[in-house]
């Protein structure tokens, strides 16, 4: 019986959104008139999730167009918490009672379940359900992250980082960093998996044609063997990741930014991905491939919605809370707002200790040589001829 009248209730303040928008066909029959509203086919509550669903059915003759026009009256009814779906009749509402908490602390071993099945496993943070989220960057490569300062962008790079360090193996997984604003990364020196941390263009340029160089060999090695992708080799290389802090400070380096695109297009199949983050989004760096090549976004508070639309995630201009954001990932037409995990700078020292080797081993690995090596002096300038 309680839940009999739970549903009632609910599909009264459903009713309540249809009437409020006027959200049906209107009618006139003789001296009658009014309106036919969308059929309430279920109610189903989910305490697990935290959730309230509903499923209409639009009547026939009205405009599907009218529905999603006027999402914002449900909005006023459940709230701004609500997901809306639908096609030509069919709909489904979708109502998050449980709020996003507004301080997720990191800990690692909250989403080992969900990255455990991911070979590249890029920590999001906890969505509208509650629910952990993750996903696989081997799947959707190639990351931009973007807000303004303070928004949690920066306690969004380390999380991911440290997340990548503690669940994969060094043998599997090389870090190159580029921290052009010199305040975010110095924490990840002498990490096994970290190949080089770099501070400016000329010292990343080296570093570049190293990559470029090993998406030849890589490439080389697909064709030899027949096969599509790195991971179907008999013996895979490590992936890759090239994560650069504050990217927009390159804009006018361009051979960097040649390299950087040519990575976006051609790393997927190679294991060789990009993390590229910016405070301000800049039109003019984000165009033709490279924007559209970074398969994910996250979003977080922005400035305004031209900021919002550069990123690709529109109403991160909305964003009040610190370290909340939207996440979008390819072939996901419905942005998902997320909670980012705070991990600050001394706890992440804490959980990357164990992963750090002795000050006394060679630091000077290969590509992360001083750009003041007269071997790397010499690739510069027949790079630049």
């Amino acid at each position: 019986m309680k839940m009999w009248l739970a549903k009632q209730k609910a599909k009264a303040e459903l009713l309540k959104a249809f009437r409020n928008g006027e959200i049906g066909n209107h009618y006139s029959y003789s001296s009658n008139s009014g309106l036919i509203y969308p059929k309430i086919h279920s109610v189903q509550f989910d305490n697990k999730k935290k959730t309230l669903m509903y499923v209409f059915t639009l009547p026939t003759g009205m405009d599907p167009k009218e529905v999603m026009k006027k999402e914002y009256c449900f909005k006023q009814v459940f709230g701004e918490r609500i997901e809306l779906k639908g096609d030509i009749k069919k709909f489904t509402l979708t109502v998050f009672t449980a709020p996003i908490p507004n301080l997720v602390r990191y800990k690692a071993e909250r989403f080992v379940e969900q990255a455990k099945n991911a070979k590249l496993p890029i920590v999001c943070g906890v969505d509208m359900n509650g629910q952990n989220v993750v996903y696989d960057m081997v799947e959707h490569p190639h990351l931009l992250i973007a807000g303004e300062t303070g928004s949690g962008k920066s306690t969004q790079l380390r999380s991911i980082l440290t997340s990548l360090i503690t669940m994969i193996d060094p043998k599997r997984l090389q870090l190159f960093l580029c921290d052009l604003k010199r305040s975010e990364f110095h924490l990840f020196r002498r990490i096994e998996h970290v190949e080089a941390v770099l501070v400016s263009p000329v010292d990343m340029l080296p570093m570049l044609i190293h990559l470029r160089e090993e998406t030849t060999k890589r490439g080389d090695l697909l064709d030899a063997h027949e096969v599509a992708h790195i991971d179907d080799l008999p013996d895979p290389p490590p992936y890759i990741i090239l994560c650069i802090d504050e990217v927009a400070l390159l804009k006018k380096e361009k051979k960097i930014m040649d390299i950087i695109e040519e990575i976006s297009a051609i790393g997927r199949a190679l294991g060789i991905y990009l993390i590229l983050s910016m405070q301000r989004p800049d039109a003019k760096l984000l165009e033709g491939a490279l924007k559209n090549n970074l398969t994910v976004r996250m979003g977080f508070k922005c400035a305004d919605l031209i900021n919002a639309r550069i990123i690709g995630t529109p109403g991160s201009e909305k964003i009040k809370q610190d370290g909340r954001m939207l996440l979008k990932l390819q072939g996901q037409d419905e942005l998902k707002e997320i909670q980012a995990p705070y991990l600050v700078v001394k706890e992440a020292k804490k959980i990357l200790e164990s992963h750090k080797y002795p000050v006394t081993k060679n630091t000077e690995k290969g590509p992360s040589k001083r750009s003041d090596d007269p071997e790397i002096i010499d690739t510069i300038f027949e790079v630049l001829d």
